[in-house]
């Protein structure tokens, strides 16, 4: 099993939780910035609903969000796990049980968890299965998603392994969510770059987070609808005419693509929806612990839509994939280019140094409209 192979990219349905009724936030009056228009026609309200159900209908039978393919491993076990080891992890689930161990082992009083997003909450029923075994339970995961058929996988999936007294399910959106107690650890696995009441969501979390508790996310930080911003993508062209043919196959659009389009993928649903708003909003708001930034340019070669049609084990397949991640690695430290994938742990205290791969320090890696 690859590195990231379940635990990249959009594994959540989305926008989620709280237990109050579900609202009807505005959007943003600047969705985008540049490239990316804000909505017209219906109503901000109509347009929210038509979206919400959209993804509910999609998340509702989808039991497997993680499908990557295989060029994928090759590039993250080759280039992004020593990123993680460095730190002391091997990859993003391994990421949160670090973070969660180091809070719970030292205290005697219940760790109080909420993952905001679940989705099918498997990573965090993982975790709570990978903390029993290490003899750890003085811990509760609360799962908080918009789509019950996902919770009652989670569910089921939890009562398997007795796991049921450690993790709970709560079903909301958390576009509107009210935090009613106050945690020692916020998750926020993939579901960002779904939220389009960002800055409501930040508040409550900051509301909701203990004096000394921690904020834990992995996420997607590049543009709004995972749009390339123009930079970025002269380089992915740059790439793009050295592919065979059939490498131009769009396996998700099911289309041929003579040069690569920037597609927008929020036009209809809440992905991406605000992206590149993620990562300001957080270096104002909190403060950073830990934080590992990577990827850009790598992102359509190795991703759903064309990672498909390349060969794993193909000597040219792989010399492609890291001449692409070399120009890309040197880019990004350049400055030239900037990561839109991120894991970061968060306070609402300064610590003393924080740890990052220089240069990508939060605010290096900020890509302004």
């Amino acid at each position: 099993m690859g590195l990231f192979s379940r635990a990249w990219a959009s594994r959540r349905s989305s926008p989620k939780f709280s237990e109050e009724p579900i609202q009807k936030p505005k959007p943003p009056d600047v969705a985008g910035g540049e490239g990316h228009e804000p909505p017209s026609g219906p109503s901000p309200a109509t347009e929210y609903q038509s979206r919400l159900a959209k993804e509910q209908t999609v998340f509702e039978s989808c039991f497997n969000v993680h499908d990557l393919p295989a060029i994928f491993h090759y590039w993250s076990n080759r280039y992004v796990r020593p990123k993680l080891e460095a730190f002391g992890f091997s990859d993003p689930y391994d990421f949160f049980r670090v973070q969660v161990e180091e809070k719970c082992r030292p205290s005697a009083d219940r760790i109080r968890i909420v993952s905001l997003g679940s989705g099918n909450c498997d990573m965090e029923v993982n975790l709570a299965s990978k903390l029993r075994d290490r003899s750890i339970s003085n811990f509760e995961i609360e799962c908080l998603d918009l789509n019950q058929a996902m919770l009652d996988r989670g569910y089921e999936d939890a009562k398997q392994r007795g796991l049921t007294s450690h993790v709970t399910f709560s079903k909301g959106d958390f576009n509107e969510w009210h935090p009613r107690d106050c945690y020692d650890i916020v998750i926020a696995h993939q579901s960002l770059h779904h939220v389009m009441n960002l800055e409501g969501l930040f508040t409550s979390i900051e509301n909701g987070l203990r004096d000394d508790g921690t904020f834990i996310t992995s996420d997607m930080i590049g543009r709004n609808g995972h749009l390339r911003w123009p930079e970025a993508l002269d380089l992915v062209h740059e790439f793009w005419i050295e592919l065979p043919e059939a490498y131009r196959f769009n396996q998700q659009l099911k289309r041929h693509e003579e040069l690569y389009e920037n597609w927008d993928c929020s036009t209809e649903s809440f992905e991406g929806i605000r992206a590149q708003d993620i990562l300001p909003l957080l270096v104002d708001r909190f403060h950073f612990h830990l934080f590992i930034a990577f990827g850009n340019i790598i992102d359509p070669f190795v991703d759903r839509g064309f990672g498909h049609n390349f060969d794993a084990k193909g000597e040219w397949d792989r010399n492609f994939i890291d001449r692409v991640q070399a120009r890309d690695e040197a880019e990004m430290i350049a400055g030239n280019i900037k990561p839109t994938h991120m894991l970061a742990v968060m306070g609402k205290h300064p610590v003393t140094e924080m740890k990052f791969h220089p240069p990508l320090s939060p605010e290096f890696c900020i890509r302004r409209p």
